[in-house]
């Protein structure tokens, strides 16, 4: 993977939303096709043999690279919303943010126990929620769950992927800082 391209391409916004944020803008990455091509292809070479039959992308930022990744590995894509976004009954999950509460939800027939499943999302920073769609996808008994980001904010958050390792989810990031 061409790390460097990624990197020479990623906008960083000092003190956005808040002060003493870096905010990592990966829509620099999105809008330069060589960039969302390292991107899926990077992505592909991860997950190729691990037989997923569907992504869940997380909204909004993880909806892209779920339907460029899905049509490469010959998978379905699923989004996991916020609520009242989707049409036909759901299954939600509610979680504690920050700044307090939010639900996902994934449409009620969207998985089955024949599934595997990888997650995906822009960034894994706090990891709550990701750790939410896991309690959601969990419901539905797949198979197995993956779970990827571009970004992983290792240094400011260094135990978040020790929340998923702890039940065996596999968790791969791109690019970590």
């Amino acid at each position: 993977m061409n790390k460097q391209l990624l990197l020479d391409h990623l906008r960083c916004i000092p003190d956005w939303p808040i002060k003493g944020v870096n905010f990592r803008d990966i829509t620099t990455l999105f809008k330069n096709p060589e960039c969302l091509r390292e991107i899926a292809d990077s992505m592909v070479d991860l997950y190729k043999d691990k037989g997923i039959t569907k992504i869940v992308g997380i909204e909004s930022r993880g909806f892209v690279m779920s339907s460029a990744v899905a049509m490469k590995l010959d998978a379905g894509v699923v989004l996991c919303r916020k609520p009242g976004k989707l049409p036909c009954k759901t299954v939600q999950q509610s979680y504690v943010k920050e700044y307090g509460m939010d639900t996902i939800e994934i449409h009620a027939d969207a998985i089955d126990e024949n599934d595997v499943i990888l997650l995906h999302d822009d960034l894994l920073a706090t990891g709550g929620t990701m750790d939410a769609a896991c309690k959601l996808v969990k419901k539905f008994h797949p198979k197995k769950i993956y779970c990827n980001f571009i970004i992983e904010l290792e240094t400011e958050f260094p135990n978040a992927r020790k929340v998923f390792e702890d039940q065996g989810i596999e968790v791969t990031s791109l690019l970590k800082f």
